[in-house]
């Protein structure tokens, strides 16, 4: 279903869309280290790939979160029904295209999903685009550890956005640190820091 335009003094974001939508940078850039182990080892238990069990774990704790169903796009506000999970893809000129994976709360569904689309795309050479659903970005740069990233702010694109490295592997715990970037009309950091504690709880509950 296509998202909604709506009135923005009808929602709790009434005060964020005057504040911030003409701020000359309402992006706002959080840093966290979560502890990844459980999903390391889920991963080789299972067989599943880390980078598709991190990207359900981030669309499972943001579900959950009204902010995350609303974007403000160009002058507008828009409600969205659904989310879903955007990740980088290597494609067959080795270049990189873009994948946008429908979220859903079936890990085994996001995984088919995420390997169909994902396998298309690197064929295709294509990007996949889903407009129908407010879309999380990532981009995971695996062959280094980074301390975090700032996105770009283009005042086109809004959504928010993770970008994770490589993650460290410990004497007991695996940890990996990550970036999150939002608009600060779509939320506030309250709503981010519990998005990122959601994020933590999710992984631990895998």
């Amino acid at each position: 279903m296509k998202p909604s335009v709506i009135d923005p003094k009808t929602t709790a974001r009434a005060a964020a869309f005057d504040l911030w939508m003409n701020a000359p940078n309402p992006m706002v850039t959080f840093f966290k280290k979560l502890d990844v182990t459980p999903l390391v080892r889920f991963s080789r238990k299972h067989g599943l790939k880390f980078n598709m069990l991190l990207c359900w774990c981030i669309g499972k704790a943001a579900s959950g979160i009204r902010e995350f169903y609303l974007l403000p796009v160009g002058r507008e506000l828009l409600q969205y029904d659904s989310i879903a999970v955007n990740t980088i893809v290597k494609n067959e000129t080795g270049e990189v295209s873009s994948c946008d994976v429908p979220f859903s709360a079936d890990l085994a569904q996001f995984n088919a999903d995420y390997l169909r689309l994902t396998h298309e795309v690197a064929e295709s050479c294509e990007n996949h685009d889903l407009t129908d659903s407010m879309v999380i970005g990532t981009s995971a740069i695996v062959d280094t550890e980074i301390d975090g990233a700032v996105g770009m702010n283009s005042g086109i694109f809004n959504n928010p956005f993770i970008i994770w490295g490589k993650y460290h592997k410990g004497l007991f715990r695996t940890t990996l640190k990550l970036s999150f970037q939002f608009h600060h009309t779509q939320m506030d950091g309250a709503h981010a820091g519990r998005f990122l504690a959601r994020l933590q709880e999710t992984i631990n509950r895998i």
